[in-house]
């Protein structure tokens, strides 16, 4: 059978399934359309990128500044990034509350990253049903016909061929909710990697802030503001002249 025959075949067998082919097929658009948005949006940069990591790593090396921090999360803006800056928007709060704050953003954050997975498990439930919904009708169909034929009429080979009609929905079902079902697996694990890398990050600033407990509250205008300009060193006192030595007798 060439190519063309096949597609010619395929499509016949489309036509067959009934008009219930047609929601699988959006199905089917609905899983690549939110598969391909979700692995770009899911990518590492996206959630912890690697610059925001070292360059916190670095500040937790030496004297830790909460502003030098947020500035780091603007330059990077990632999930890792808009927790941290909630973070640092509770400094001089108990530890308690921070720790709060960041289950909070975090939440938050994963409400946005599951959100464009849902159509995607959607389908994994859906899209078999319309295929058994289709073999069921097209069950019926095939029996109702078969019971009004005319006397001497095969029966048999029109009662199977009704059947293998109307399994056609549900073949084109599963193979919709299949690799549906493993995408959206693959994605909730993306996420689940990605919050435990922020968990990392969010493990090497959060006793830095502790030491700030209690000391007066910051806004996240004061964190954004640049620091201030180093003030000069006090020039040294003048020096007197020296005395000329008095000539002696």
């Amino acid at each position: 059978m060439s190519g063309l025959e096949r597609v010619h075949t395929l499509w016949q067998l489309f036509l067959a399934g009934g008009f219930l082919m047609w929601p699988i097929v959006a199905m089917s658009l609905v899983v690549v359309t939110f598969g391909i948005e979700r692995l770009i949006a899911l990518r590492r940069r996206r959630i912890v990128p690697p610059e925001l990591a070292s360059e916190l790593n670095a500040l937790e090396a030496g004297k830790f500044d909460p502003r030098a921090a947020y500035r780091i999360c603007q330059e990077h803006p990632s999930v890792a990034g808009r927790v941290i800056q909630a973070l640092l928007e509770k400094i001089g709060r108990p530890l308690p509350e921070m720790e709060r704050t960041v289950e909070v953003a975090k939440e938050r954050e994963a409400e946005r990253l599951y959100a464009n997975v849902r159509p995607i498990s959607l389908a994994v439930s859906v899209t078999p049903l319309l295929g058994l919904l289709g073999t069921v009708q097209g069950m019926i169909l095939a029996f109702y016909t078969t019971a009004n034929l005319e006397a001497g009429a095969n029966r048999a080979a029109e009662l199977a061929q009704g059947i293998y009609v109307a399994l056609i929905t549900t073949f084109a079902g599963l193979c919709v909710a299949i690799p549906a079902a493993i995408i959206a697996h693959y994605l909730e694990g993306c996420i689940l990697k990605g919050f435990r890398q922020i968990d990392t990050v969010i493990d090497g600033v959060l006793p830095q802030l502790e030491r700030f407990e209690g000391k007066g509250r910051v806004t996240s205008a004061q964190l954004a503001a640049p620091p201030p300009p180093p003030r000069p060193a006090p020039a040294p006192p003048p020096t007197p002249p020296a005395r000329p030595a008095e000539a002696r007798p």
